[in-house]
């Protein structure tokens, strides 16, 4: 594989080894130092990760400990030889919606969240990079009373931006089909554009998620796709991609590469959201480099928007997780990806 292109950075996400383990009948979680190894030992014809993404929860991060914990990741970086990206807030804590409490604790977990990223910068591992959130609620309970709930996230999400502004931070909202008041394309999109901080708030995309946003999962009404779509209809499923990567592109400030089987799925605590499938898996309806550049083109040419891009591979079996061979088939999709849409 040609590795002429060496920007975006090409970082591997450490929180699949949290997200939907450790508790219930989740898998035990996978230490940040495995997860490091693992990304570590990854090699393509001579080409390596960059770096990583990192969620700022335990057993990964206790911002409860911030500067020993921002000690610990700094040595990190020297150690592997990565530098880190995008960080995940433990937002969870709260809700961008709701009691008022509920919104505060969500409110005081970013700014934790941001305050993480500020030391990570000023002692030199992390060039670049987003904080992200989302609402933090289900769809469930935002359909209760949508336009009142709406309102509650944007004007929380606005708050969120003052606090990101202070820190020099920048959020990635993630559009996932589980959270509420954002869990379709045309959702996001309101919250983005209502909010109206385009320098401060913008669109995480992670191709597994969006992929749901056509097919309408927990939102119906804006599906894309139509009712008796059969996949295979490449020319319907590139004209319903254009539409939606047409409308949330300018708004891109953080992507996953990810593959999916046009399925939802979940463990843990974590449940119905896009199903991760490995690179390779036969199921998986992705073009991974053909749909990556409908997010990170435009007329031709790379975008040039963001410095780097990251693998996210939630809840896949510790086994899946624990083999060489998984981070190898990952890296090699992340540099088809480089190469498609790179510089």
């Amino acid at each position: 594989m040609s590795n002429s292109n060496q920007c975006p950075k090409l970082h591997n996400a450490t929180w699949p080894g949290v997200v939907g383990k450790g508790s219930g009948d989740g898998e035990p979680c996978i230490s940040l130092e495995e997860m490091l190894d693992l990304t570590k030992g990854a090699s393509v014809d001579g080409a390596k990760f960059d770096g990583f993404d990192l969620f700022l929860c335990p057993p990964h991060f206790d911002c409860d400990r911030m500067d020993a914990e921002v000690d610990k990741i700094v040595k990190y970086c020297g150690d592997y030889g990565f530098d880190v990206g995008s960080l995940v807030a433990n937002v969870w804590a709260g809700s961008a919606m709701g009691e008022y409490s509920a919104r505060e604790t969500f409110l005081k977990e970013l700014e934790r969240g941001c305050q993480a990223g500020q030391k990570l910068r000023e002692a030199g591992v992390r060039p670049f990079g987003c904080v992200r959130i989302d609402s933090s609620c289900s769809v469930e309970a935002w359909s209760k009373d949508p336009v009142e709930n709406s309102k509650a996230i944007v004007d929380t999400f606005k708050k969120a931006t003052e606090i990101a502004e202070k820190y020099g931070e920048t959020l990635a909202m993630e559009g996932e089909v589980c959270w509420g008041g954002m869990h379709s394309w045309k959702k996001c999109l309101e919250v983005l554009e209502s909010v109206d901080r385009p320098n401060l708030l913008g669109l995480q995309a992670d191709m597994s998620h969006t992929n749901l946003f056509l097919l309408g999962a927990n939102a119906p009404e804006d599906r894309l796709l139509p009712e008796d779509f059969a996949w295979g209809q490449t020319d319907v499923y590139d004209e319903a991609y254009k539409t939606m990567t047409d409308a949330l592109r300018p708004w891109l400030v953080d992507f996953h590469v990810a593959q999916n089987d046009g399925t939802v799925f979940g463990s843990g605590a974590h449940d119905k959201t896009g199903r991760h499938c490995l690179p390779k898996d036969p199921n998986g309806k992705l073009d991974i480099p053909k749909y990556a550049k409908f997010w990170l083109t435009e007329n031709g040419a790379p975008t040039k928007k963001l410095n780097c891009i990251c693998w996210d591979g939630c809840m896949f079996p510790n086994a899946a997780m624990k083999s060489p061979q998984t981070w190898n088939d990952v890296l090699e999709a992340m540099l088809s990806v480089r190469e498609s849409c790179g510089w």
